[in-house]
Formats: structure tokens, sequence, C-alpha cells
């Protein structure tokens, strides 16, 4: 006999039980002159019973794992009966003996009934765990959570419902003082944060854990800190970002990171107008395996499309990536396709066979230095694979064309920046000639923590080699923003859908790339200069002390949303564009390092262009 069955023959008999009790109740014991009436109302109400129970599948209810929507489901079942039988009581009184007051009380019964043998169930079950767990004899660590909010309840509640966790939560610490004054699943908020060392002392407290996944990185800043003044072990919660409302488990407590110090507020999607130009349509993605646009695709995903297609150069990274795609999605349609934006014929076979809706444009070569060694590089990659795509996505129709720009664009000191500042040029070239339906615009934004080939990790790398930690400048800034945060506002950006605009993401404040070595440092548990030294290596070609999001003429307009600008774009040569950016072809394809420079300096006049550091034309 199943598991299944027999819990469905439990709850039958402890169900059908319930109306003899209630007529008990009802008649003060005195049931002798109303026994048959009792056996045969019961019989009449099982198969109705089995039938409600088999239907809702109460029997399929986890007992040891119970929960109150779990208690719900039994309120309905016993509603659905128990009125029934009081509705009958007005047609069967002249020859059954049922009082009105019968059903009501018995669903009472019923519902404590049901409940308590799956409360039962549960408390056996956490019973024999903790047994399991003492005669383990590991030692059990006990546990302060930073935030008495929904994720630090529920993360209490997760910890008391597994033991084996060998975790035992003593309190709370939260900021807000009304939470101060009460208790949360029976334990109690012993102060603020600010009070963390004193009751780690006081509660022999062996771990931290910080359940804050809204708060800025600033208060998460402060939290580290006051734990390695206590020392004690520490772990946090995954943020919002990483959430995205995904029940919580013990096993998704990871160390503090960088992107935790650095949080900002969650961001608040518009659903509607991503939804509307995403849901049921084919979307192409170029650098599908990078970091951005593997990350663009997942949050594409949320927005029910009809097709999804991975385009990259890389195949192993593409190969990687769709086997995660169709694991985690396997209700949408993926393809996966390797081509280099810079091949116009294989792009146009492409686009013939999938006819695109939506194109995310994340395909670029970003590495300043490289780019600055290889500039005919960048070109192609950068401009002319931009070209390719703005060109195709205007004769096939598609909706909405968003490209990946940076904040190197703005006032560019490197080829890099020039040739996504070009780019931004074509796609504004490209929104000139659109159709009424079609929208062609730009998103800039800085550095995105974690991506491939970023600082971060470099960093941890150096860290875990024994140092030096190198950076370039200690005056040197840059904007930085999370992965899942940029992605999510290039959605948003493309369903603002303005034709030839260039949005600007709110990227808060800079930071400066030695505040970021000496992070990493501390939360690696060593201490900068004495443990892991830091090293100015100087700045390299091409490269600036910070970075801008605007230039100084542009200034940016207010959109619906409260951390997407529109910048008031200039800049576009007006006259002869595809004459200059044809030019430009020529001296990359000549691999004239200097000539591509002076070009670039004549569609970008703002362009920091160094003579001194201009390469001649190379071999």
């Amino acid at each position: 006999m199943s598991k299944q069955t027999k819990k469905f023959i439990i709850d039958l008999t402890v169900w059908s039980l319930a109306l003899p009790v209630a007529y008990i109740l009802r008649l003060e014991g005195d049931i002798g002159a109303h026994i048959s009436s009792i056996l045969l109302i019961t019989a009449l109400v099982v198969p109705i019973k089995a039938v409600i129970l088999y239907g809702l599948g109460l029997h399929l209810q986890n007992w040891p794992k119970i929960s109150v929507l779990d208690l719900f489901h039994i309120i309905e079942s016993v509603g659905i009966v128990s009125f029934c039988v009081f509705l009958s009581t007005f047609f069967v009184q002249s020859w059954l003996f049922i009082p009105q007051s019968v059903p009501i009380i018995e669903a009472f019964i019923a519902i404590i009934m049901l409940s308590s043998v799956r409360l039962g169930a549960r408390l056996l079950h956490e019973n024999s765990m903790n047994i399991e767990v003492r005669q383990s004899r590991k030692p059990v660590k006990r546990v302060l959570i930073a935030g008495a909010g929904e994720a630090g309840t529920q993360l209490a509640r997760t910890i008391l419902r597994h033991p084996e966790s060998h975790l035992k939560v003593v309190g709370f610490l939260d900021d807000l003082s009304s939470k101060q004054k009460e208790w949360f699943m029976g334990l109690p908020v012993f102060g603020g944060l600010a009070d963390l060392k004193k009751v780690v002392r006081e509660q022999s407290v062996d771990k931290l854990i910080i359940a804050l996944p809204t708060v800025s990185g600033h208060v998460i800043r402060s939290v580290v800190e006051h734990a390695q003044e206590a020392e004690v072990e520490y772990k946090i919660i995954p943020s919002m970002f990483d959430l995205l409302g995904d029940k919580f488990e013990i096993s998704q407590l990871r160390d503090v990171n960088l992107e935790d110090l650095l949080r900002r507020k969650p961001v608040t999607l518009d659903i509607e107008p991503i939804s509307e130009y995403l849901n049921g349509r084919t979307v192409m993605v170029t650098g599908a395996g990078g970091s951005i646009g593997s990350e663009i695709i997942r949050q594409v995903t949320r927005f029910d499309p009809d097709h999804i297609v991975l385009l990259g150069r890389g195949e192993n990274s593409i190969f990687e990536f769709e086997r995660e795609c169709r694991k985690e999605y396997p209700h949408l349609q993926f393809t996966s396709l390797i081509a280099d934006v810079r091949d116009y014929n294989t792009l146009e076979s492409h686009f013939k066979n999938f006819r695109p809706d939506v194109i995310f444009h994340a395909a670029a070569h970003k590495h300043v230095p490289l780019m600055e060694a290889n500039p005919d590089q960048a070109i192609f990659n950068n401009v002319i694979g931009t070209r390719n795509l703005t060109e195709l996505a205007l004769e096939y129709g598609v909706k909405r064309f968003v490209n990946i720009s940076s904040d190197k664009s703005v006032n560019p000191t490197s080829i890099m920046g020039c040739s996504k500042r070009v780019a931004e040029f074509v796609v504004e070239w490209a929104s000139l000639r659109a159709k009424e339906n079609q929208s062609f615009v730009s998103v800039r934004f800085g550095n995105v923590l974690g991506s491939r080939g970023s600082v971060v990790p470099l960093f941890k790398q150096q860290i875990q080699n024994g140092g030096p930690v190198t950076i370039t400048h200690e005056n040197m800034t840059r904007y930085f923003m999370t992965i899942p945060e940029a992605s999510q506002l290039v959605l948003q950006a493309g369903g603002l859908g303005q034709n030839g605009s260039v949005y600007v993401l709110d990227m808060g404040q800079p930071v400066r790339i030695i505040d970021l070595a000496c992070d990493l440092i501390r939360l690696s548990g060593l201490e900068p200069y004495e443990d892991i030294r830091i090293v100015s290596t100087g700045i390299r070609p091409g490269e600036k002390l910070y970075e801008e999001l605007l230039t100084a003429e542009e200034g940016t307009t207010a959109t619906h949303h409260s951390k997407i600008f529109t910048a008031r774009c200039n800049g576009l040569p007006e006259e002869g564009f595809m004459e200059l950016l044809d030019e430009l072809l020529t001296k990359a394809m000549e691999r004239d390092h200097q000539g591509i420079r002076i070009q670039l300096k004549k569609m970008i006049p703002t362009y920091a262009l160094e003579t001194t550091n201009v390469q001649t034309k190379s071999a």
C-alpha cells in the first residue's frame, strides 16, 4: 500500500468519525435513541467526503511539512461537505434526525482532527530528526539573525524545520524600534544592528546570518564591520535580485561579497510595457554567452517569449548557457547560433530564418587596453557589427532594437569608447530610417560587477595568490551596477520605446577602485597593506581617472522610470555620416591605426586624441 493511500484512509476515517462526535457533543452523550440515524447519515456522507478528499488532493499533502496553506485546503474541503450536509437538513428532517447545528459542530471537529493528525506527524518527524542530530554529536551552532522582517522570520522558520542543519536561532537584531519590543517565532529581538557585538558576547553566538535582502550596501557594510569586530562567522541570504520571489532555502546562504556592499534598493520594474513587447515574441540576443547577454536572457524568460535566439561567437559559452536554459526553462524554445556580428551574410540568413521581433545587442569588444593595441578589431566588432545588425533590423521589420552602450562612449579617450560612441551614432542613424512601428535605442551604463574580465574577478584572483592587488591609480573612480540590476533596466528601457533615444541608467555614486580592493581584501578575512599589498601601476593607454555618463552638452530628461533618463542626443554627423563610416571601415581594413584615430576624431570632436601615443600604420 502506497504512502498516499494510507494517508487517504486515515483522513477518511478521521473525518468520518467527526460526525458521530458532533452528535455526542450536541446531545450531551444521550444518543441511544438516534444511533440508527447517526450511522445512516455517516454512511451516506462518507462517499462525498472520499470524493472531496481525492479531488482536492488532501492525501498528497506532506504532513511533516504542513503549512498554513495546507490548513486552508483542509478548511475548504470540510466547508464544502459541511455546507452540503447543512442544506440537506431542511429536506430530510422528516425521516432522519439531524439537527442543523450538527454539521457546523462537525466542521470544527473535522478541521481540528485532520489538522492534529498532520501536526502530530510533523512533531514525530522533527523529534526523530532531533534524535538523529543528538546522536550525530555534531555541535549545534547558535545563530543570530540580522533582520526581523519577512526574510529573517522565514529564515528562522526554515532553520527550525531543519534541525539537521545543526543550527539553533537565538534571536534577531533589527533597527526598527517597534520590532525591538516584539517576539517573532517565539524568539526575541535583542536590539538594533549596532548592538551586534554585545549580543554576540551575551548570547554566545557562533554565527550571524544577514537577512536584509532589500537594504542598501551601506547597511550591509556596517553589519559586516560589526561582525568582524565581534569576531563572529557571518553569512548572508541572497539579495532581492537573486531571490526573484523564489522560496528561500538554507542552502542559499553564502559569504558576503562585494555586490552586497555596493547594493542599492531593488529595481522596481514596470511589468506591463516590458511584457507588451516581449510576450509571445521572437527575441534575439547577441553576445548571448557573455555576462550581460546571458543575464538579459534570464530576465527575458520571465515574460514568456515565443522563441529566444542565442547568438554568439564563443561556442563554449553558448553551449554551456544553452544547457542551463533548457534545464531551467524547459517550457521555452531556444535556438543557439554560432555567428559573428561582423559576418553580414550569415546574419542575414538567420534574420530570414527566425524573423526576430526584438534584438538586444550585447556583443562587443570591451577591454580598453586591448582595443588600444587593436583598434581595427574594435571598429570591425563594435561599429561594423552594429551597422550590420541595424541594417538587417530595418530590412526585416524588427520592432525593438536595444543597443548596449557604455559610459566610456562619453568624451572618449580610448578606441573602445570611440567605437561605442560611433555605435550609438549608427543606432541613431537607423532610428531616422525606422518605420512607424520600429524603435532603435541605446542604453548607456558603466561597469558591471562580476562580469567576465572585469576588475573584481581579477582582484579576487590576486588575493587568492597572496597579492599584491594592482590598481592603476589611487584616485580612479568608476560607476558600478550588478549584472541583474543592469539587465533589468535594459529590459525596462526597451519598454520605453522612444525611437532614437539614448537611455542613461542611474548608476548612483561613483566608487573608488582602491576602496573596492580594500573591501575585497577584508571580505577575504585579511587586512589591506598588512596581509595583502596594494600596488599602483599607473593609468594604461586610453583610460580615464573617472568616467562620465553624459557629455556636457547633452543633459537628460526624465522618463516614466525613476532610474532611467534620456540623454538629449547630439553629435551624429548630419551630413555624410555613411561616407565617414565607410572611410572608417576602409582605415580598419587597411589596419591603419593612426588613420582610424584621425577618422574617429572627425566623427567625435570630443575624442581626446593624443598624437604622441598614436601608433603609425601597422603591417
